[in-house]
């Protein structure tokens, strides 16, 4: 049930919307990794972890022939289908709720997959209150991202592109060797850093991961900062 509202000022916007109780709602990372997104016109687009819809909506904007768009929301097709009719775009855009790629036609090809999986450890996620239900993207939060990019595999066309937000509040090191492993090249698009909340810095969390290497976060002035970053992903050989 749509129960609040969100106006999104990035890519293609500004737009109204609606927002469910168990909507993940546009962030930092959504309108940097839409800044970055390139879709040529014509292309068949796999939005994995869609939320609210919103880059779907873009990427529908910029040209895409069709978006499906997957989100493990249990109302994400009422909330994606409303706000893709909201903008003009729905004709364009086909909502599933599920994991991954487990609910999309087994014979889908994609020119583009947008993978804005959830990818914090599992106790970063439950004490920052980011994400409408319990749990991010692993002990590690490079575990989701992770299974996400072996299972994109299957679905990316041969000289596909997959466009990933990673960043210092997870094992990046583990998501770009795995990028590697699967696809070839791994390109940075886009960088921001992003200052943690206070409360959440000082966090037992915080400490632990950090102290075991598995989350970074350097100073400006006073403040902890984290550094967010959205790399570009394809079988091409030779990236780096």
């Amino acid at each position: 049930m749509v129960a609040a509202s969100f106006k999104w000022k990035g890519r293609e916007g500004p737009m109204e919307l609606r927002i469910s109780g168990t909507t993940f709602r546009p962030s930092t990372i959504s309108s940097l990794l839409a800044k970055a997104l390139r879709i040529d016109p014509g292309d068949v687009v796999v939005d994995v972890g869609c939320g609210s819809g919103i880059l779907a909506i873009v990427a529908a904007k910029l040209g895409a022939a069709h978006v499906h768009a997957v989100d493990v929301s249990p109302d994400v097709v009422e909330v994606g289908t409303a706000n893709a009719t909201d903008h003009g775009v729905a004709e364009r855009i086909t909502f599933y709720q599920g994991s991954f790629f487990s609910p999309l036609p087994p014979d889908l090809e994609a020119d583009v997959i947008i993978g804005d999986v959830s990818g914090i450890p599992d106790r970063l996620a439950d004490e920052s209150g980011w994400f409408p239900t319990k749990g991010g993207g692993g002990p590690r939060g490079s575990e989701v991202p992770i299974k996400m990019l072996e299972e994109a595999r299957r679905v990316l066309k041969p000289m596909g592109r997959l466009f990933l937000p990673t960043g210092t509040l997870q094992d990046e090191a583990a998501i770009l060797s795995a990028a590697r492993a699967a696809f070839g090249k791994v390109k940075k698009l886009a960088e921001q850093v992003i200052p943690l909340p206070g409360g959440l810095a000082g966090s037992a969390a915080v400490r632990d991961l950090e102290s075991q290497g598995v989350i970074s976060l350097t100073t400006r002035g006073s403040r902890f900062v984290w550094t967010a970053r959205v790399w570009e992903i394809g079988p091409s050989p030779g990236g780096a």
